[in-house]
């Protein structure tokens, strides 16, 4: 009786942690989860530009912010620059070359993107890369232009 008693308690518990178990859909969601509002939509005009955040304090700050919707200025025929209302933590580093569809901060608050590759010689923290930045220094235009920027939602 015994035995009986502990092989239904056995098969009981048995029974609960496989219910619980994270198989493969809970996996598969979790997965899905992290994925989704990993990537970053930027708004010019008519056209749209997906881009891939990278994996810093930074980023995850800015992202924080958004949506965000700025003007931003012409800087050196090959970046616009807004100044953020407030500091976002820095990770600076020397790129050497900075590539077409960079978005960068440079200091603590200014965010800067890029639409043309150059060398540079100045610190920039690394807050996304625009996945195809074709098109984006003409949708960007001469002058001020206004940027909204958001976490994409979905895949």
């Amino acid at each position: 009786m015994v035995n009986y008693h502990a092989s239904v308690v056995s098969l009981v518990v048995a029974l609960a942690l496989a219910c619980t178990w994270p198989g493969p859909l809970t996996a598969q969601r979790a997965v899905s989860e992290s994925s989704m509002g990993n990537t970053l939509t930027l708004a010019i005009g008519d056209e749209t530009f997906v881009a891939t955040p990278v994996d810093n304090r930074t980023a995850s700050a800015f992202k924080s912010l958004l949506p965000l919707s700025v003007r931003m200025s012409e800087l050196n025929g090959n970046e616009k620059l807004f100044r953020l209302p407030a500091s976002l933590p820095t990770q600076p580093s020397r790129p050497s070359s900075i590539q077409s569809g960079d978005v960068m901060l440079y200091g603590s608050d200014t965010l800067v993107l890029f639409y043309k590759s150059f060398a540079t010689t100045y610190s920039y923290t690394r807050i996304a890369r625009i996945d195809d930045p074709a098109g984006l220094e003409r949708a960007l235009g001469p002058g001020s232009v206004t940027v909204t920027l958001a976490v994409r939602q979905g895949k």
